[in-house]
């Protein structure tokens, strides 16, 4: 028994496990670009939360959970962003965050990997994948994922006033990380 119980503790530290990184929201960005009438845009949120557990060699013990305070949108136009903040966009009176968790993370055969899972904006709760990119140096590292959202799909800028808003919106976050 005393050596099976010695053989299990000196085996402990080759199993992997999934680290929790703690997000440096002054050097990261959530942003999107998007355009309107055929006039190119960027936006971003300067408030955001993620709480990111994250391994390469772990990836079914990963996770992803992250909170957009949608008021905080910044696109550098105050008549766009009151627009966004509307009740037409994100109606951040009644919808005031938008919040993404993910359900299972994937490699791929030439080593891309792909984070599965839910975001709720508005009342509409969609199934969203996010091509990560993870790069550690020690305790520090840098997250980056992008994908392209269908705006139609969360009910944001849906009337026919603004079909000359772009259909899709391709979002990108660089999140710097440490260990914690």
């Amino acid at each position: 028994m005393l050596r099976t119980l010695l053989m299990c503790t000196l085996l402990l530290p080759a199993v992997a496990f999934a680290r929790d990184w703690q997000v440096d929201a002054a050097a990261s960005t959530l942003g999107f670009t998007g355009s309107y009438q055929g006039e190119a845009f960027t936006g971003r949120f300067k408030s955001f939360e993620a709480q990111i557990r994250y391994d390469a060699a772990d990836l079914a013990t990963a996770r992803f959970d992250v909170k957009v305070d949608l008021a905080s949108v910044d696109t550098t136009s105050s008549e766009r962003d009151d627009t966004l903040k509307g009740s037409d966009f994100f109606a951040v009176a009644k919808f005031p965050s938008a919040h993404f968790v993910t359900s299972a993370f994937s490699a791929g055969s030439d080593g891309s990997v792909t984070a599965q899972g839910q975001l709720t904006l508005r009342d509409h709760t969609r199934p969203v994948t996010l091509k990560v990119k993870f790069a550690a140096d020690g305790d520090h590292a840098t997250l980056s994922v992008d994908t392209v959202l269908k705006r139609a799909d969360f009910g944001v800028g849906s009337g026919s006033d603004w079909d000359d808003i772009s259909a899709e919106i391709p979002v990108h976050g660089q999140l710097k990380l440490s260990a914690r």
